[in-house]
């Protein structure tokens, strides 16, 4: 029995049936805060506390050398003081697993501001910002990032489960600035998305020495392209 897992012991009687157990690993990450979501599921519980236990493994095992590559679920569980089954309970695979650990190391998307789509826009460009800061200053951030570039398909599930919802978060943006004639309606959606995005991840990704510390940066390249695709 797993320590951490002890209080959520199912009662005795008979054991889940074959779809029972498949259906006790069905959950997927939200695509806001990259956390698992609580599906309706048989069986045990889900542990909270059995959760941060191993999520706090997998960070402490990259901060002593070990690479994303090297991480096993057997290495995990032990780390995390659980049995191997607690990890397949919540994960079907270890890619599952380091997605929601590196999702959740990152902040989550912001919520919107309740003012203008130019408000939104900015906040969520802020977003990406902040999320270069980090990356800067968290080397367990930055390592799990850069060694994802290496194992395809945990980079690809990457890209599906965080990336694609918060491009497509701000492509809804986009949308909303043209219904409410912040831009002109006869340009094309993902080409802006890359207009407004794509400065401050340059910025953020691929020039490491830029300067991101500047808290009005984010309004100041909005409102730049803003001006330049405004009704005329």
């Amino acid at each position: 029995m797993d320590p951490i897992d002890r209080h959520t012991t199912a009662p005795a009687g008979p054991g889940p049936s074959e779809g029972e157990t498949a259906g006790m690993r069905t959950d997927t990450p939200s695509a806001d805060t990259g956390q698992p979501c609580a599906a309706v599921r048989r069986g045990r519980p889900r542990s909270e506390a059995a959760e941060q236990a191993i999520f706090t493994a997998v960070e402490d095992l990259m901060a002593d050398g070990n690479t994303l590559s090297e991480l096993t679920i057997e290495g995990i569980a032990t780390a995390a003081g659980v049995g191997k089954a607690t990890i397949y309970r919540r994960w079907p695979n270890k890619e599952a697993l380091l997605v929601d650990v590196v999702s959740r190391l990152e902040e989550p998307i912001p919520a919107p501001t309740g003012g203008g789509a130019r408000e939104d826009l900015i906040a969520m460009v802020d977003y990406i910002r902040r999320r270069g800061l980090a990356k800067r200053t968290r080397w367990v951030l930055k390592a799990a990032l850069g060694q994802m570039q290496t194992l395809p398909e945990l980079y690809t599930a990457y890209r599906e489960r965080v990336i694609r919802p918060r491009r497509e978060v701000g492509l809804h943006l986009i949308r909303r600035a043209v219904a409410e004639g912040v831009i002109r309606d006869d340009l094309d959606v993902e080409l802006l998305g890359d207009l407004l995005m794509g400065p401050i991840l340059y910025r953020s990704i691929l020039s490491e020495d830029s300067d991101l510390e500047d808290p009005e940066l984010s309004r100041k390249l909005v409102d730049s392209v803003l001006d330049g695709v405004a009704p005329r």
